[in-house]
């Protein structure tokens, strides 16, 4: 393993010092218990969007922190998930007194976590769950489908809406929207390797591929060789075009994202390939975004989302945002 480390145990505390160091003019850095909110917050008045989850996804949760996306995110270690503690701290020093929407990806201890800081802090709360991942119905830390890169769109919506003063209730409704029209599948061409196992967490062959692979490297549909960028592109698309199952011509939101090892050069190759498979099936590209949103650490490989718009979601995406990872229009 080689890694830019001092030590494994100081990774998270060590990133998220240089994290809040290079963006306090967005964000807010604090320990114990760790979480990372907006250097203005709490917004009087605004509903405070929460996130969170397992560390080695940068830029998610805490990428997207800032004006239009989210209020507060809680970052666990490395692939786990944050505390109930975190969750519910994080909460009490967003909320402006319009209530407090989690937004939380379909894992099990995300799960459990964020409904146990509900409890905790009680008041005006809901919660949204993500669960666009279309590869499997069931893997490894999850009970139903995985929340993956369309939780980045869900976010930035949602963020959006609550931007404008759209109330709680609404922001819920808007959030379980943007998930049904959002769907995602990724592929592996490596593994990667969490810095206290030390090791890869999974192996392939030379010449194999995980088609449908998870964030934390869970199986996916299948193993299979290496094939060309246009036959993967098809294959993921295929698959997120038959589950969501678009209108003809109506307008869409295609995501290439990578998992943290693959170059520019190749994710926008994807790009090239997933939009020329949506120009043929009469899908229309009316919104993009290529580069590393929701990676598995130096995972190479990307996952590719599409999500169906309208005047009304295109409008959510386009409206300003400032956050480290994100920003447009300010």
């Amino acid at each position: 393993m080689k890694k830019f480390i001092n030590a494994v145990d100081r990774v998270l505390t060590e990133s998220l010092r240089g994290f809040g160091a290079a963006h306090s003019d967005i964000v807010r850095v604090q320990m114990e218990p760790t979480f990372v909110a907006r250097a203005d917050a709490p917004v009087k008045g605004k509903v405070a969007l929460i996130s969170g989850g397992g560390s080695g996804h940068e830029p998610l949760h805490a990428g997207f922190v800032g004006r239009g996306m989210l209020d507060a995110a809680c970052p666990g270690q490395v692939f786990t998930s944050c505390t109930p503690d975190q969750m519910a701290a994080a909460a009490q020093a967003v909320d402006g007194g319009a209530g407090v929407l989690f937004i939380v990806k379909n894992y099990a201890g995300d799960v459990m976590n964020f409904e146990m800081a509900a409890d905790m802090i009680g008041g005006d709360q809901a919660t949204v769950i993500t669960n666009d991942d279309v590869a499997v119905e069931d893997s490894t830390y999850t009970t139903g489908r995985r929340g993956v890169a369309g939780t980045v769109v869900v976010e930035k919506m949602v963020g959006a809406a609550a931007d404008k003063g759209a109330d709680l209730a609404a922001c819920k409704a808007l959030g379980e929207r943007v998930n049904k029209a959002t769907r995602s599948m990724g592929v592996a061409l490596t593994s990667c390797t969490v810095p206290a196992a030390g090791r890869p967490t999974f192996q392939l062959g030379e010449d194999e591929i995980e088609m449908g692979v998870g964030i934390h490297g869970e199986p996916g549909r299948k193993r299979v060789k290496l094939e060309s960028a246009d036959a993967i592109a098809n294959t993921l698309m295929h698959a997120i075009e038959t589950d969501l199952k678009p209108k003809a011509g109506a307008p869409a939101l295609l995501l290439v994202n990578g998992f943290g090892g693959t170059p520019l050069m190749e994710l926008y190759l994807m790009y090239d390939a997933a939009r020329r498979y949506c120009e043929g099936r009469n899908i229309k590209v009316a919104r993009s975004l290529v580069g590393n949103y929701t990676t598995s650490l130096e995972m190479a490989g990307c996952s590719l989302t599409l999500t169906a718009l309208d005047d009304e979601l295109t409008k959510l995406w386009d409206h300003p945002v400032r956050t480290a990872a994100l920003r447009w229009g300010v």
